[in-house]
């Protein structure tokens, strides 16, 4: 009964991949990977734009273009927005009152410090998207080195940075900051939560608000990503690309569900160190590979 059962699972598991295959264009082992690559690692400091580099790379598929990073970006952005709905409905009630001018309310400054915060991504993004050197920078060279000198650089600030604010004290000053620090991540392998979370440890965060603050930090950044995204859809009007892409999307969503969870839970015990020591041996690995 028990072999049957298990029978019965493989042949619903193999029927839904093959109804999966014909849906999309691109190989649906392919899409799944590159789902669960950026849900896990969006919110742990190893960089998901650089791991989907190397997928790649790495294993001989087909680049999924810069498309679908982006719209697995847009799944986890909704994972975010969900754990963090308390923040974000505060945040976007003070946006309100935000574009009348007023700063008076605790979701008005926040919502302030959001849009200061993303400002240096954005402006850095369009100038690398318009010259061209986005795709340029899409290599395992690349991704080696930034994965070993900024998992050194979070090391040294987690390491040096002092415990003296929380995410409550977060300031316009502060946000400045670390949305320069942020603009960095445009570089793949930077890791994005990654670099925030170093500017906050730098700046006298303690770990958990480090991380809560990359988190808000963001929603805005992949939201203006996925406005990107919507556009190329629209002007390519390619209805298989949008399946692709609604389906990475999805599947990035509940991978980064659990990914949030973990990475706040273990904030609260646990130093950067395991990700420090990952990026390290990863990035001499990928430049023997690079340069071998």
């Amino acid at each position: 009964m028990r072999l049957s059962f298990e029978r019965c699972q493989l042949f619903i598991i193999r029927f839904t991949l093959n109804e999966l295959e014909w849906f999309v264009q691109m190989p649906i082992f392919q899409l799944i990977l590159i789902a669960i690559i950026q849900g896990v690692t969006e919110f742990l400091p190893v960089s998901s734009s650089g791991h989907l580099v190397l997928l790649p790379n790495l294993t001989g598929f087909e680049d999924q273009r810069l498309v679908i990073d982006v719209a697995v970006h847009v799944g986890t952005l909704f994972a975010v927005i969900l754990y963090l709905w308390p923040d974000v409905r505060r945040a976007l009630g003070g946006t309100v009152r935000l574009l009348r001018g007023r700063v008076d309310t605790q979701g008005a400054f926040l919502a302030l410090c959001l849009v200061i915060a993303t400002t240096p991504v954005v402006v850095f993004g369009l100038i690398l998207h318009i010259t061209g050197l986005a795709d340029l920078m899409r290599s395992v060279a690349v991704v080696g080195w930034t994965m070993l000198i900024f998992g050194l650089v979070l090391y040294w600030a987690d390491r040096t940075g002092p415990v003296s604010r929380r995410d409550k004290d977060w300031t316009i000053r502060h946000a400045a900051i670390m949305g320069l620090w942020q603009a960095v991540a445009l570089i793949p392998g930077t890791s994005r939560s990654g670099i925030t979370i170093t500017g906050a440890r730098h700046l006298g965060y303690d770990r958990t608000s480090a991380v809560r603050l990359a988190m808000l930090m963001s929603i805005p950044t992949i939201a203006a990503s996925g406005v990107v995204l919507g556009v190329h859809v629209t002007i390519g009007d390619d209805t298989g690309l949008l399946r692709d892409v609604g389906l990475a999307a999805l599947l990035a969503f509940g991978s980064a569900l659990l990914a949030l969870s973990l990475m706040m839970r273990l904030s609260r015990s646990a130093s950067f160190t395991p990700y420090v020591i990952y990026r390290v041996i990863l990035g001499i690995a990928l430049l023997v590979y690079a340069y071998s």
